[in-house]
């Protein structure tokens, strides 16, 4: 054999063992393949899969995270983006995934747990601005994907998991969350849906809105009386407006925050039917985003014209179908937290077409409260979280100087200034017209 073909073949061999080397020296990884059935979905499907991983297996895993009641439960769930997924094809949920409370899956402790998976299905919107995107959209159910009709999940599998041994864990969803059921109308409480045509048009698919009516007591019984409205802002829902006949039964150890709601509950609907008690028709809106369970009842260059919804579709299908006052000082606003930066934005924008608002604890609604952010704390606390996410705490992962862009302005909260002057006009904005911040091309304002 020549000198030549020796090296080469002493190199292949030294190769191999030094791959071999590797490969034995490589810690094994814990990861989930997920697939689906034609039989549940034919069609490929853009989305995110998620596994959820429990120490209990009831409720299902899927029902454990999010909001539960008055508390927030942290159960682990891990998730990854999937696109054009077919019916049989294994997405891996594994070492990259990012997951909550946990960050990946090579953290969670070793040990028994239940386990499930499922498909968060996206839809394709073509929208009027020429962007088209990818979000899921609500099936009446409010945005909780968990249990949003047409995704699918898998049976709950309980099974050891130790990131250190590694494993992999095939998970089958083999379920679909089926329909919604709208609640029926009663004597008090009606409910009503329809397409919107500016929101469609927005999205490029069908986008429906929709409203709950309490009606006063005696309603029915002179078809002369028309009545004053009360609009009250909030979160989307179905339930009646004020809690109106609902069951107040209470759970095994409620707490003192719900014996209270239970009790104002039973007050509210005893008022409601008093002799006394003022007759007015009584209303909640739902109008769920692709974005969001709730639009915030304003327009927005990237979420649609829904303050025109509310205007020119909702409160005039309601003063169609309704026997209400058609006057600015017999339509009220009212809410709380989103609730009450709704009703004040909808009572500021259109001052002319209402009585008042009472608005309580809203969101913020200028940025004072923004200029008491310390940035430097929060990244102290990287792993500190609010009730609704990571929000500034991630921001301030980034960058030093965020930036807020809000009805067509730019600013930066520079947290080296006095707190006074903590926000202020992003000047070098090249986007933007000279000291006032006003930007001239919104779709450019990212280059800033």
């Amino acid at each position: 054999m020549s000198c030549i073909a020796s090296h080469a073949l002493l190199g292949i061999v030294f190769s191999g063992v030094s791959l071999a080397t590797q490969l034995a020296a490589s810690p094994p990884s814990l990861r989930f393949e997920l697939s689906f059935p034609a039989s549940v979905r034919s069609e490929p499907a853009d989305g995110r899969v998620f596994v959820v991983v429990a120490r209990e297996g009831q409720p299902e895993p899927r029902l454990q995270f999010g909001k539960a009641g008055e508390q927030y439960r942290s159960t682990p769930f891990f998730g990854e983006d999937v696109e054009g997924l077919r019916p049989g094809q294994w997405a891996t949920v594994g070492d990259g995934a990012l997951g909550y409370p946990v960050a990946r899956l090579a953290d969670l402790p070793a040990g028994d747990y239940f386990v499930q998976g499922l498909l968060n299905v996206y839809t394709a919107f073509s929208r009027a601005d020429g962007h088209t995107v990818k979000l899921h959209m609500d099936q009446w159910e409010g945005q909780v994907f968990q249990v949003s009709p047409g995704n699918l999940y898998s049976e709950v599998r309980k099974v050891h998991l130790d990131p250190g041994r590694g494993n992999v864990v095939r998970l089958s969803l083999e379920k679909k969350i089926p329909p919604v059921e709208t609640p029926r109308d009663t004597v008090f409480v009606k409910q009503f849906r329809f397409q919107s045509a500016l929101l469609s048009r927005f999205w490029g698919r069908p986008i429906f809105v929709g409203a709950t009516v309490l009606l006063p007591r005696d309603y029915e019984k002179d078809l002369s009386v028309f009545y004053p409205v009360n609009y009250e802002q909030g979160h989307f829902s179905t339930g009646a407006p004020g809690g109106f006949g609902e069951k107040t039964e209470l759970p095994a150890g409620a707490t003192e925050s719900q014996k209270t709601r239970a009790r104002a509950r039973e007050e509210f609907i005893k008022a409601w039917l008093s002799d006394g008690f003022p007759r007015m028709l009584y209303v909640t809106f739902q109008h769920p985003t692709p974005y969001y369970d709730d639009s915030y009842a304003v327009d927005s260059p990237n979420n649609g014209p829904y303050g025109q919804v509310v205007m020119t579709e909702l409160i005039p299908y309601v003063e169609t179908h309704f026997r209400a006052i058609r006057q600015p000082w017999a339509r009220l606003l009212s809410g709380g937290s989103t609730g009450g930066w709704e009703s004040l934005a909808l009572q500021i924008f259109h001052p002319d077409d209402f009585g008042g608002t009472f608005s309580a604890c809203p969101d913020p609604v200028d940025f004072h409260s923004f200029r008491r952010i310390q940035g430097g704390a929060k990244r102290s606390r990287e792993n500190t979280t609010g009730a609704f996410g990571i929000g500034f705490t991630a921001v301030y992962q980034i960058t030093d100087q965020p930036e807020i862009i809000s009805s067509g302005q730019h600013w930066i909260i520079d947290e080296t200034q006095p707190e006074e002057e903590r926000i202020r006009v992003h000047r070098q904005c090249p986007v933007c017209e000279g000291e006032t911040g006003q930007l001239v091309r919104m779709d450019a304002c990212g280059d800033g």
